[in-house]
């Protein structure tokens, strides 16, 4: 009967690493260190939203310098996560990317944008 529990928790310890989420690519960790500028045309304005995102998983933005609010973000490999009044999704970075970078991506609530690390 031991033998069967240590063999079966065995089993488990191998089997998390498949659940759990996928480590965080080199761009989401310059991401979440350094923060980002966000522009975005959202029903036709021009928003540029800084970001700033803390190691507890809650984030903030503000726009033209005003605290605009936040939400929570979680990251899976190469996609940042996040939920907040706006919605919630799940947005894929691209890989090799560093602070000072500019690049695009398609978010599910801004739509088209073009993300600038911080330096």
């Amino acid at each position: 009967m031991k033998r069967t529990l240590i063999l079966a928790g065995a089993v488990l310890a191998l089997a998390m690493p498949a659940v759990a989420q996928a480590p965080a690519s080199d761009t989401l960790k310059a991401v979440i260190s350094k923060g980002t500028v966000i522009k975005a045309n959202v029903q036709g304005m021009d928003l540029e939203l800084a970001m700033a995102y803390k190691a507890d998983g809650n984030y903030t933005a503000s726009v033209m310098g005003q605290e605009a609010g936040g939400g929570t973000y979680t990251v899976d490999g190469d996609k940042l996560c996040t939920k907040s009044q706006l919605g919630e999704g799940c947005t894929a970075y691209p890989a090799g990317m560093k602070a000072g970078d500019t690049f695009k991506i398609t978010s599910p609530t801004l739509g088209e944008a073009t993300v600038t690390i911080n330096k």
